[in-house]
């Protein structure tokens, strides 16, 4: 079996939606660049290297992937992970190639949390993941066949 990792990140601290006509249009604040920017320092300093990366299509979960500085990672860019919920991003990430054994996914709460939560009950906080949070599930096995990994890590990345 292959051991795979499961990177869940909730994107950095993003601009007031007040300001903004429609939520995707959303960008990062400067606190939530420095964050981002945290967030990959800690992935790179654990030695978790995503092989590939599923991200939302909002502009602030783009630009966590863009602070996160994992250059020549493959990404896919995904409305789904942006409009949720937990079962529907699970089988994106369960249709992963099997060459994949580390990925990252990028997106928005309350789906990330959920979606820890349905790998692992009861293994996050109550509140689940803050902006920039991260939660490291692994687990042997196919992504296909993932339904169930323990969480062996989380951060709340701060810049």
């Amino acid at each position: 079996m292959t051991v795979r990792t499961l990177i869940l990140l909730r994107h950095a601290k993003a601009a007031d939606p007040d300001d903004y006509a429609t939520d995707i249009e959303r960008p990062l604040t400067a606190r939530g660049h420095r964050d981002a920017a945290a967030a990959g320092d800690w992935l790179r300093s654990a030695g978790l290297k995503p092989d590939a990366v599923l991200c939302s299509t909002a502009v602030r979960t783009r630009e966590t992937l863009a602070e996160l500085d994992v250059p020549d990672v493959p990404v896919v860019y995904e409305q789904r992970i942006y409009t949720g919920p937990a079962f529907d991003t699970l089988e994106l990430v369960q249709q992963v190639e099997a060459t994949v054994e580390t990925l990252l996914l990028v997106g928005h709460n309350p789906t990330i949390s959920d979606l820890s939560d349905e790998l692992a009950p009861r293994a996050l906080t109550d509140h689940g993941l803050a902006t920039s949070g991260i939660a490291v599930h692994r687990f042997d096995g196919s992504w296909s066949g993932l339904a169930a990994a323990p969480l062996v890590d989380q951060h709340t990345a701060r810049g």
